[in-house]
């Protein structure tokens, strides 16, 4: 077998223009999961009442069905609920208003909270309980010494996992090709249907993704370097 480089450069040229959607889906996904997971985190941790049992449930839920489970459910259910309520509130807006790249946020965002939920709240326990009662006793209440104490530590401790997570995003946006989005896997798959060169369109894809995945660990090397120099200590 041979790789016709002069095509794989190609389909690298013809794939740039795909990564955007995928960066999109990846930032999108990513913050809006780890605001849903800090809150489903907090919940538990704190044992809320009712919104701790609902987010145990939410992460059990998520992480035992697949991601791509969660994308067509988004896909099929949500028009039926928007188009729903359109027709019961008279709205203007219904499920042809929304975005084909609209249903892989919601479904990514839902998936990436429940994985990061769990990181944001092993972080947490990492920190030993001391600290916060010891903000306490000098006057501080729960959300400050969480803001000023628990979190910058607990967020050291779960770096690398969401370096992790992150990186796992980004991989898991090739699915959103499954609702005709273009990201980077669907736009090689689109190269390679002109000559049925799918190995090269397919490489190039390869080495973008890798591109990318070597850039983030770099970033969250540097962050984690930058991090420990002000971490004096009290992650148990």
């Amino acid at each position: 077998m041979t790789v016709d480089l002069s095509f794989l450069w190609t389909a690298f040229v013809q794939l740039l223009p795909a990564i955007p959607n995928t960066l999109y889906i990846t930032a999108v996904s990513v913050t809006c999961g780890f605001i849903i997971g800090t809150i489903v985190a907090l919940s538990r941790i704190y044992k809320v009442p009712v919104l701790s049992q609902l987010g145990t449930s939410y992460v059990t839920f998520i992480r035992g069905t697949p991601m791509l489970t969660h994308l067509l459910l988004i896909y099929f259910g949500l028009p039926l609920i928007v188009d729903d309520l359109a027709a019961k509130f008279g709205w203007s807006f219904n499920s042809v208003s929304i975005p084909m790249i609209g249903f892989a946020y919601i479904s990514f965002s839902i998936t990436a909270g429940a994985y990061l939920a769990e990181v944001i709240r092993s972080g947490m326990l990492a920190v030993n309980r001391g600290q916060l009662e010891a903000a306490h006793s000098i006057g501080m209440t729960t959300i400050q010494a969480l803001r000023r104490i628990v979190v910058p530590q607990a967020f050291a401790a779960a770096l690398p996992n969401l370096s992790n997570s992150l990186i796992g995003m980004l991989h898991g946006s090739t699915l959103a090709f499954t609702v005709s989005v273009v990201e980077i896997n669907a736009q090689a798959e689109i190269v390679a249907s002109t000559n049925w060169k799918y190995f090269e369109a397919y490489l190039a894809a390869a080495i973008i993704f890798w591109g990318i995945t070597i850039l983030i660990e770099k970033a969250t090397a540097l962050l984690e370097k930058r991090i420990n120099v002000y971490n004096r200590g009290g992650v148990a």
